[in-house]
């Protein structure tokens, strides 16, 4: 921890613990009394928000635009894949179908 950081600490907490006076805090720090408590709402700020319950376990890694980019193509791949394999199927049936009733059976589309 920085030197000055842990002097300013500690006469905060000797400040609010009733043990120095915020003017005397002030002088000792070189501040005014004004910049004191500035200073002072600054680091009670911080203390609290560190003191703010954390999400547990492992943090999330930093996302890689290219990776997501890449996972949302194979998305869409999967999807299309999905819809070719049931018109697959569809044509399969209507194959099946136009054999029972002496019909041409269905064309394979293009696309």
């Amino acid at each position: 921890m920085n030197p000055k950081a842990q002097r300013r600490a500690e006469l905060i907490l000797q400040v609010r613990s009733g043990q120095r006076t915020a003017t005397d805090a002030a002088q000792a720090l070189g501040i005014s009394r004004q910049q004191y408590y500035q200073w002072e709402k600054r680091a009670l700020s911080a203390l609290l928000t560190a003191l703010e319950d954390q999400p547990t376990g492992r943090p999330k890694s930093p996302t890689d635009p290219e990776k997501e980019t890449l996972q949302r193509r194979v998305q869409q791949l999967e999807q299309q894949v999905q819809l070719y394999e049931e018109k697959e199927q569809l044509r399969q049936l209507l194959n099946q179908w136009a054999a029972r009733e002496d019909l041409p059976p269905a064309k394979k589309n293009s696309k």
